[in-house]
């Protein structure tokens, strides 16, 4: 608008003035919103501009790789907990066996079979059982007898020797007197 343009319609010079005023209040606004949009513009255009030359497939399939990737880090750690704790388990199911070397008994179980089982704790036992008793020799007997020699106390024996009392602790044991 033009001061000269409101002054032909007859306008005071107040008027023209605080007309002017209003009107230089409004351009100055719609100067400043005109100015953040165009900042707006210049940076959308300059990230759109650095992503000139980006393969958007190349991305999608590395995305798909890397979503592949972290699926497969997950259920190898899921496995190697749940080996842990399996392996947990037998050993603490094997204690109460008292095998001699656990290693030594672990051939003689299907350790995969096992693993998938719903019910391993009792499937363990049932494993070890059947192992101890097709080789005992891999467990400690805790029913061992101990042999005590006789003490000769007060009453010494009279002619007793060593041979005698090492039959006598024998035929004891093996059950035959």
């Amino acid at each position: 608008m033009k001061r000269k343009f409101l002054e032909d319609m007859g306008l005071t010079k107040e008027q023209v003035d605080s007309i002017m005023d209003e009107n230089g209040k409004d351009i100055e606004a719609m100067k400043a919103e005109r100015d953040n949009y165009k900042s707006q513009l210049d940076t959308a255009q300059t990230t759109l501009k650095s992503f000139e030359g980006v393969n958007v497939q190349e991305l999608q399939g590395k995305i798909a790789q890397l979503t592949n990737d972290m699926a497969a880090k997950d259920n190898e750690y899921k496995k190697q907990l749940a080996d842990r704790d399996f392996n947990d388990l037998l050993k603490e199911t094997a204690a109460g066996f008292k095998p001699r070397d656990l290693k030594a008994v672990m051939p003689f179980l299907d350790v995969e079979k096992l693993k998938a089982s719903k019910n391993q704790e009792s499937d363990i036992k049932s494993a070890l059982e059947a192992v101890k008793k097709d080789n005992v020799y891999l467990f400690q007997d805790v029913s061992i007898p101990r042999v005590v020699s006789g003490t000769s106390g007060t009453n010494p024996p009279k002619t007793e020797d060593t041979k005698t009392r090492a039959n006598e602790a024998l035929r004891s044991i093996l059950g035959r007197e």
